[in-house]
């Protein structure tokens, strides 16, 4: 299956470059195979002006949309052994990469959805068709930037913004719950935007809320695992740090059947 491909494939380059987040990016890998893979994000040419845009605000995922990128436009460019050193422009975080088709830097939490409130902005004052997908962590909706964005989509009524919430329920230091009691549902519903709940790794559920047309910016949380499918790292908050062992990876790799 092409999602256990490239689910191993970012536990193969993290291994490799060394690189932590493995939970994180586990969490939200059926979100992003669903955008890519199933015609969700229009036109995957990324030099035309007409294309959804996709921003990962959470960009300490990034090696699952590195591992994305490389398998759909087979550049180069693209060494996912060596992430993150100094001969490589893959970083820890994504930064701005039009050619690699990275629309943003990001990774300072709480910054990706101001850009994509702007793309969304933008298409409406240049009567653009296209929309701006973003995917925010849990924990980041802690930043007062967020909620600033948000604010400002649902005052001028930018539908085509789809936010999509990793609820993973993990932040760096615990529980998101026990760090922030807010209601996500109630708090993107009091700021004006339509939501969605749904299970994050159910690839139709994901599907079918991507494809949801309304008339206000769209909140999707979809209720996630850290680390998921991996039987040692489900939930378990140790994997948003530590680096696999070659053990460990061969064990990745016999439980995703590849």
């Amino acid at each position: 299956m092409k999602i256990n491909e490239l689910k191993y494939k970012v536990l193969e380059s993290s291994y490799k470059s060394q690189l932590p987040h493995i939970g994180s990016a586990l969490s939200c890998a059926d979100i992003l195979y669903c955008l890519y893979y199933k015609n969700i994000l229009k036109y995957l040419d990324f030099k035309n002006p007409n294309r959804d845009r996709f921003i990962l605000s959470k960009g300490h995922a990034a090696t699952i949309l590195y591992c994305i990128l490389d398998d759909l436009i087979n550049n180069t460019n693209i060494n996912l052994n060596t992430i993150a050193t100094p001969n490589n422009c893959l970083e820890e975080h994504p930064s701005l990469n039009s050619i690699l088709g990275i629309e943003a830097s990001t990774g300072a939490l709480g910054h990706g959805i101001g850009i994509a409130v702007g793309l969304a902005l933008s298409a409406k004052i240049r009567k653009q068709s296209f929309n701006t997908y973003v995917l925010l962590g849990d924990g980041e909706c802690n930043e007062g930037s967020v909620w600033e964005s948000v604010n400002f989509a649902s005052s001028h009524n930018l539908n085509n913004l789809k936010i999509i919430i990793d609820n993973n329920n993990w932040q760096g230091t615990g529980r998101s719950l026990d760090i922030s009691t807010n209601n996500l549902k109630n708090q993107f519903e009091a700021f004006g935007c339509e939501v969605i709940e749904i299970a994050g790794h159910i690839h139709y559920e994901i599907i079918s809320a991507l494809k949801k047309e309304t008339f206000k910016p769209l909140c999707i949380i979809a209720k996630t695992i850290k680390g998921k499918d991996i039987s040692f790292m489900e939930d378990d908050n140790n994997w948003h740090y530590r680096i696999l062992t070659k053990e460990e990876l061969d064990i990745c790799k016999k439980e995703l059947n590849i």
